[in-house]
């Protein structure tokens, strides 16, 4: 692991991976890498499990998780970023930072939303029987509460702009505390090759800093992850109303 980002997602997280792949540090694990394969999620759920068993003498399985990847950000990963620095003392640390406020608002319009329908009265409950039909993506559903939920954001989504932004301050001004100055780049994306390339020491490519997965795509990836984990729920409701339709149809003509 030679890149270690400790950014919240909607920071630039996507573009950052872009980037970092181009310069050669990727493959680049982030939650596109988990909505990819949705079984990766079982690992994170074994990290959950051992951090939070305070006397486990486990420790969370990252040669496992990281294998393959060169370089990781935005969830699942920020979600340890202590342990991460330290599982990897020699790791480069990247800190994406943007307006508290504006990252609430891309926030609440993405991933905030999502985990608000996961607990929506008759999608919450679609989603888990889903879930259980198709148990990676059960893992997927339980890795994003337990981690995003609940280590990032404490177990509450309330408070509006105001709490949020309070948190995503906090976190920032813990890691500028935690990391070494000579180990941290606190950075925004919209500053584009030149930091990032001084900080690692590599040459700025001749090509514009990428730009991905604004509003617009996160609400395509999301849907189609949504979509996809209620296929089965569509199916067996179809396949059921066909069995219940069928039965009648046969008492029907089996009446004298």
């Amino acid at each position: 692991m030679r890149v270690i980002g400790v950014g919240f997602g909607r920071t630039g997280t996507a573009s950052l991976k872009v980037a970092l792949e181009r310069l050669g540090y990727g493959p680049c694990y982030h939650m596109l890498s988990v909505l990819e394969r949705p079984s990766r999620a079982r690992g994170w759920l074994a990290a959950a499990k051992a951090a939070d068993a305070a006397d486990s003498a486990v420790d969370p399985p990252w040669e496992e998780i990281f294998d393959g990847f060169d370089s990781t950000l935005d969830w699942p990963g920020v979600a340890f970023w202590r342990e991460l620095v330290e599982a990897y003392p020699d790791a480069r640390v990247v800190l994406t930072v943007r307006d508290p406020y504006r990252w609430h608002r891309s926030m609440d319009a993405t991933i905030l939303r999502a985990l608000r329908q996961a607990r929506h009265p008759v999608i919450g409950p679609l989603m888990r029987f889903g879930g259980r039909l198709r148990p990676d993506m059960g893992a997927f559903f339980e890795m994003t509460e337990r981690l995003v939920r609940q280590r990032s954001f404490r177990g509450d989504l309330g408070g509006g702009a105001e709490r949020f932004a309070r948190l995503f301050e906090e976190h920032t001004a813990e890691v500028i505390a935690a990391v070494p100055a000579d180990r941290l780049l606190v950075f925004e994306v919209a500053d584009g090759w030149k930091p990032l390339c001084d900080f690692l020491g590599t040459t700025p490519p001749d090509e514009p800093f990428p730009h991905v997965n604004d509003q617009q795509e996160f609400a395509r990836i999301s849907g189609a992850q949504r979509r996809k984990a209620l296929a089965p729920v569509v199916a067996t409701a179809a396949i059921g109303a066909a069995a219940v339709t069928a039965g009648a149809l046969l008492r029907r003509r089996l009446r004298p």
